[in-house]
């Protein structure tokens, strides 16, 4: 399927590896020149030549750090007027509801729920001045089916699927379609970590504690980054106009819901 969206330029935010870079790939496969960010620029710079000279496209990397006013400043002068913006920003780190401070919540809010709306309030208004965008955030399955040790990033994501419930069907008849995508288990960085927290608290190996999360997953496995970022650039496709404010999950399975 030609998703309709070559030539067309964008942000990929947390782009060097992981989820960010399964859709920085996605995209770059379908013709789209990209933008893309992350903090650590050694790996960021090697992620924009691994794409660039795969799929033969422009691709700027700017290091930095997304949750910042500084952050997103640096990355938004450098990317100028684009099409589309894939918000992403890595989750608070775990652990227990009775020791969260105040400081705890905000930082998770700043960098989970207000850089993504910071970043949308940036580049939406040139999507509706001229009539086509589209945003994906990347949220978590968290949002649906609450983590305990999670809560940070349950309360700051939250936060943000509410906002975008609002505000996608206020830009819609614009031309601008904005959605969220709800990732489950997926093998990058962040499961890595969870599972080396798991093996720790409970005295067993990394693999028994992937063992044990995988096998709470139907599919039997955790998610694959470049099928994630498939969704996403679906999701930013010309045949995505009427998907609108929804929060697609991509978890295996592992939410036992029907609707």
């Amino acid at each position: 399927m030609d998703l309709g969206i070559k030539d067309k330029r964008a942000i990929v935010c947390a782009a060097s590896k992981g989820l960010g870079r399964g859709c920085a790939e996605a995209l770059a496969a379908e013709g789209v020149s990209l933008v893309i960010n992350a903090r650590g620029e050694e790996a960021l710079h090697q992620t924009a030549r691994d794409i660039a000279d795969r799929w033969n496209v422009e691709v700027i990397p700017v290091a930095g750090d997304i949750t910042t006013e500084a952050g997103r400043e640096k990355l938004l002068a450098a990317a100028g007027s684009v099409d589309i913006l894939v918000n992403n920003a890595g989750g608070p780190p775990p652990g227990h509801w009775t020791d969260w401070t105040r400081d705890d919540f905000i930082r998770a809010i700043d960098a989970n729920l207000l850089s993504a709306v910071a970043m949308m309030q940036a580049c939406v208004p040139g999507m509706i001045e001229q009539g086509w965008g589209r945003v994906v955030n990347i949220t978590s399955a968290a949002v649906r089916s609450p983590i305990a040790i999670l809560g940070l990033s349950n309360t700051a994501r939250t936060g943000l699927t509410g906002f975008v419930a609002g505000m996608s069907r206020d830009v819609a008849p614009q031309g601008v379609v904005v959605n969220n995508l709800l990732p489950g288990l997926h093998a990058t960085d962040r499961a890595a970590s969870l599972d080396s927290g798991i093996a720790s608290r409970d005295g067993i190996s990394i693999e028994e504690a992937r063992a044990r999360r995988q096998s709470t997953i139907p599919a039997g496995t955790y998610g694959d980054p470049s099928d994630f970022g498939a969704a996403c650039a679906f999701l930013c496709s010309q045949q995505a106009r009427f998907i609108i404010g929804q929060n697609l999950m991509l978890d295996g399975g592992a939410l036992n819901v029907t609707i």
